[in-house]
């Protein structure tokens, strides 16, 4: 099922989206009152089976008439993130500088994690603030996000796609000036509207294979990015693994995976965005965002 979390001007609300006919349906009142799609992920069990059976009976709106926000507009908590998780972008990564002073192509050995800001989460197709002033090096990062269905801690290898409700897209926007001068990453990656999510937030069931999406980006329409996930150094198993070894995730949790090689910084010279590119981000099955640097 594809979910999203949508306004026609009025507050937001939580539809199923038919995608090929290009329209979304309104599940409020099928919902406790207040629900989000937060809500929606940590009641499943009853939720899921009772949109899939009444959904299709609801007035349907074109998709194109409305306004999409993320999937998750306020997160419960920060954003899980994983650097440097693509072979390829280890590589640039390393050649640029801007992680390590000897240029290290070396692989990690165990993931790297960080967290991205709550507030840096926006819209598929919002506007990404420059932050002139603030930085100068602002680059995109194309992602699959997982989504947590059933929390827990110290879950298993073996267990881990159970606690799996679905997936998403980000993009993990990041000023690379400053996640260069504070090494930690946290202020680099953080900046309002630098995590555009969405358009859909899909359930697992709809993506039979995972490590089969292909993951892409372009950049005002030149294809930047592409790498499909099974090239994923650490893989969803070991990312949620790790994690929960001793932090419990939640329901609604969101783990953004890695980029694939072909960022702004892995190229010489550096092509960092400027106001006006146009970035957008695309996973099979997943939907496509599309979000302007202003």
């Amino acid at each position: 099922m594809k979910l999203v979390t949508f306004t026609d001007g009025g507050a937001a609300r939580v539809g199923v989206v038919d995608d090929d006919a290009g329209e979304v349906r309104d599940v409020g009142d099928l919902l406790p009152p207040g629900a989000g799609l937060l809500e929606v992920i940590e009641d499943w069990a009853v939720l899921g089976p009772l949109l899939a059976a009444r959904s299709a009976a609801l007035p349907a709106l074109p998709l194109d008439s409305v306004r999409l926000l993320a999937p998750i507009p306020v997160p419960r908590r920060d954003v899980f993130c994983v650097g440097k998780n693509y072979r390829e972008h280890v590589a640039e990564f390393g050649r640029s500088g801007y992680d390590q002073p000897d240029r290290s192509e070396a692989l990690p050995e165990h993931p790297v994690v960080f967290a991205k800001a709550t507030t840096a989460v926006t819209g598929p197709f919002d506007d990404v603030l420059a932050h002139p002033g603030v930085t100068a090096e602002l680059d995109y990062e194309a992602e699959l996000a997982v989504i947590i269905g059933t929390g827990g801690r110290g879950i298993s290898r073996d267990a881990a796609f159970d606690h799996v409700w679905g997936y998403t897209i980000v993009d993990d926007v990041t000023a690379r000036d400053l996640q260069r001068k504070h090494k930690q990453w946290l202020l680099g990656k953080s900046l309002d509207t630098h995590c555009p999510m969405g358009p859909y937030a899909v359930s697992a069931d709809e993506v039979p294979d995972v490590t089969a999406l292909q993951v892409q980006s372009r950049v005002n329409g030149e294809l930047r990015q592409s790498a499909p996930v099974k090239d994923l150094i650490f893989d969803i198993p070991e990312l949620i693994a790790t994690i929960s070894a001793g932090i419990t995730l939640l329901p609604g949790d969101v783990i953004a995976t890695g980029t694939p090689a072909g960022v702004g910084i892995g190229f010489d010279p550096p092509r960092f965005l400027a106001t006006g590119d146009v970035v957008a981000v695309s996973i099979t099955g997943l939907g496509a965002q599309r979000n302007r640097i202003t």
